[in-house]
């Protein structure tokens, strides 16, 4: 809301500078230039006035910018009676207020929508029936039914007799969990299994997810503010201009001239320059499936001398897949496959439904006298085949033989065998596999100023550690706890500005808490993507690449138009102090390098990140929308 209303803020002054201008201007060519001078005082003074304000605020923050020597220009043409000149300082000034606040957009939105992940109510056994009740109506002791895709709403215990759950946004573990009664369970965990109930330990403000909400308002209150690129150099250009004015009326005795000094000197090229080349590189990022919430973190995420990932669904896919196939039997391993898939499509289980997909291209038959034993595994006849799919226990238990060997298998890989026809035919090994093209990206990144790379995950570290090997990572930082994440950001600031890309909802307050926080915005968790400064639109880490370069180059562009237009100005200054130009004229001239710098600075536009295609559609991108408060919607 604040944002909202500081947009229609800079709007409307945007549109008092251009109609006090516009209205002078025509009441000069009717030849009353008394009513011109009204008028261009009134589109001068609400701008001064909100622009004072602001100066008073940056003091108070301890904070000097070039805001003061627009307001020095502005205000010594209307005390000299230079109205036209303080007229058109005024129009530049609000005009690229307006731009650097749009380019901004909402990089900042509160966090109150967090918890729209969790359902505002659960059904609640009562009486001998389900009331859906409010979740702050929940207190510990209750008994609450979790459908199938439901989220826990509240911590908790299984009170039934077993349950399956999905913790890859709270833990980092990307396999789905088995749970029996009497443990517990975490607001948040996600039920991929059979409907369970949950006796409730915690009241919802009390549990888990709660908990990580306001660790991500803690985390972002504590992240460091970002600064301009126009405000480093504040300081000295306004030392320049007030040495010049100065130097020139006291030398010649003409406040006029001093007028004119400061009209030649206000920063257009500071305040237009650096947020067109930034609104470009924003442009060009989302482009190429890159979000970035504002000119400032597209300006900081040029900066990033450090990275952490997270390791499920932001390193890795995030699924499981099948790594190998043992075969046992006289089947081939495409056989396996195909039989397993073809029992499992009547199954709603994670893992089945990877087998399914590992099956695309393959004719699968609808299996017969189908039966499903809930976290076990599934039987049933496939083509007259008698078939059994499950964990090695189960399959072979319901063979009649002895357990067998289970082939050797990394950390973090499941085991899954299948029975056919009354005999064991293989094994498939699933695991969360690495993303293709891992090590090259991580390769490219170093080679774009990335100093340190690190893992934190809050997976087992013998998980981490089998599936970094060979990335060469700098640090791996395993079964951490969101608010450990948050230290380890903290931690490596001393070694530069720090990035955090992740997915899940563990990963939000370390988002919130490093420099740029890039979001795995395609399946990633609603709660990263509020936190983020980045979000990813379409689920590929190596978009992380062309986010920094196009940020690199377009702050590059920015640089070049500020060196350039500061360099020009500083001319037209001289000029002005020696009585070679005259307020309005100063202020013309200023209009003209104000144009360059923008032309030079739309150079962003054409911004083409190494090994991109020229030309890339984004129609197949789900994009984030956003509510008229700035919150994320699903």
């Amino acid at each position: 809301m604040k944002a909202m209303l500081a947009d229609r803020a800079n709007l409307a002054l945007l549109a008092v500078a251009l109609l006090g201008l516009l209205s002078g201007l025509g009441l000069m060519a009717a030849g009353r230039p008394g009513a011109a001078t009204l008028a261009f005082s009134g589109g001068v003074i609400p701008v001064l006035a909100g622009l004072m304000v602001e100066i008073l605020r940056s003091l108070a923050r301890r904070e000097v910018g070039l805001d003061i020597v627009a307001a020095l220009s502005m205000s010594a043409a209307l005390i000299f009676d230079e109205t036209l000149a303080a007229a058109v300082v005024a129009l530049m000034y609000s005009g690229g207020t307006f731009l650097e606040s749009f380019a901004a957009g909402r990089a900042r939105r509160e966090m109150t929508d967090l918890l729209s992940r969790v359902p505002r109510t659960a059904p609640r056994h009562q009486d001998g029936a389900l009331t859906e009740v409010a979740l702050d109506l929940i207190v510990p002791g209750d008994l609450l039914l979790i459908r199938r895709g439901d989220i826990a709403p509240v911590d908790g215990t299984v009170a039934s007799p077993a349950a399956l759950l999905d913790q890859s946004a709270l833990t980092g573990e990307s396999l789905p969990v088995r749970r029996r009664q009497g443990q517990e369970v975490m607001s948040g965990s996600t039920n991929a299994g059979d409907a369970f109930d949950l006796r409730a330990t915690h009241r919802a403000a009390d549990s888990t997810y709660a908990g990580i909400v306001r660790l991500v308002k803690t985390a972002q209150a504590s992240k460091a503010p970002m600064a301009r690129l126009a405000d480093r150099y504040s300081l000295l250009f306004l030392a320049v201009t007030v040495t010049l004015a100065t130097a020139a009326w006291g030398f010649t005795g003409d406040p006029i001239r001093a007028v004119a000094v400061l009209v030649v000197a206000t920063p257009c090229p500071l305040i237009l320059a650096v947020p067109v080349a930034l609104v470009a590189g924003l442009s060009r990022a989302a482009h190429y499936g890159v979000l970035i919430k504002g000119a400032k973190p597209l300006e900081a995420l040029a900066g990033i001398r450090t990275l952490i990932l997270d390791k499920t669904g932001t390193l890795t896919e995030g699924r499981p897949q099948i790594v190998s196939v043992q075969v046992v039997g006289d089947l081939t391993r495409d056989q396996i496959i195909r039989y397993a898939a073809a029992l499992d499509q009547a199954s709603g289980h994670p893992i089945a439904r990877a087998i399914v997909a590992a099956a695309e291209g393959m004719a699968l038959p609808m299996p017969r006298t189908l039966m499903e034993t809930a976290g076990e595994g599934v039987t049933g006849t496939v083509e007259g085949h008698s078939v059994v799919v499950g964990g090695p226990d189960f399959v072979m238990a319901q063979l009649g033989q002895p357990t067998a060997d289970v082939p050797l298998r990394d950390e973090g890989a499941v085991v899954v065998s299948v029975g056919v026809d009354g005999a064991l035919a293989g094994h498939l090994v699933l695991a969360d596999a690495l993303r293709p093209g891992t090590v090259a990206l991580l390769g490219a990144l170093r080679r774009l100023g990335i100093a340190r790379i690190l893992l934190a995950t809050g997976d087992r570290r013998a998980v981490a550690l089998a599936i970094t090997a060979g990335l060469g990572l700098d640090a791996v930082h395993a079964g951490l706890t969101p608010d450990q994440k948050v230290q380890l950001v903290l931690s490596e600031r001393a070694s530069g500005p720090v990035m955090m890309v992740g997915d899940g909802v563990n990963d939000a307050p370390a988002l919130a808490a490093a420099d740029i926080g890039v979001a795995m915005g395609a399946r990633g968790a609603a709660a990263s993507a509020e936190a983020a400064d980045v979000v990813l639109l379409v689920d590929r880490l190596d978009n992380v690449l062309h986010g920094i370069e196009i940020a690199q180059r377009a702050r590059r562009i920015a640089l070049e138009s500020v060196v350039a237009g500061i360099g020009l100005s500083v001319l037209g200054m001289i000029a002005a102090a020696f009585g070679y130009l005259s307020p309005v004229q100063g202020a013309i001239l200023q209009e003209l390098i104000d144009v360059a710098v923008i032309l030079n600075a739309l150079r962003a536009l054409r911004i083409v990140p190494d090994g991109a295609p020229r030309d890339t559609s984004l129609q197949a991108i789900t994009v984030p929308s956003f509510d008229p408060q700035g919150h994320l919607t699903r």
